[in-house]
């Protein structure tokens, strides 16, 4: 009788099959990554007011559409489409928490329910925002600033 030798088992991994999902994965992040930054699309009133002072940090804006749906934008979330009005008080207030110099927008539609605004104004002063910024557009051939 022979003496068996023993066997070496073999500890390769292929990763070939890995590198081909992993391009795959990131094909797919690169082409649904630019849809995920849009947010809803709003035509603010028009009024000749002054710009705000430029600020280092992003502002948090809450979107009112003129449907009455709301979103949010800024702070360290990307938009995540409509939420109810109540999940963007949680946000907002999160956000002002670790940051309470944070500067808050309101975007509202131009053909928006007033109600709606409000709400979205009632909602970020029960997350303790002080301020709030109403965003507008710049009636047509005038400086910011108005007269």
């Amino acid at each position: 009788m022979r003496p068996r030798r023993a066997r070496r088992s073999m500890a390769e991994i292929n990763v070939v099959p890995y590198i081909d999902v992993m391009l795959v994965l990131l094909v797919i992040f690169m082409v649904t990554a630019p849809m995920l930054q849009q947010g809803v699309e709003v035509k603010p009133p028009q009024a000749p007011a002054k710009a705000l002072p430029q600020s280092n940090d992003v502002p948090i804006v809450v979107t009112v559409s003129k449907t009455g749906a709301y979103t949010v934008s800024g702070g360290t979330a990307p938009p995540m489409g409509e939420q109810p009005i109540e999940q963007i008080q949680a946000y907002v207030l999160a956000m002002r928490q670790a940051n309470p110099k944070i500067p808050v927008l309101v975007k509202g539609d131009r053909e928006a329910n007033y109600q709606m605004v409000v709400n979205a104004l009632v909602a970020l002063q029960k997350a303790d925002v002080d301020k709030v910024g109403l965003v507008t557009d710049q009636p047509a051939g005038r400086a910011a600033g108005g007269q």
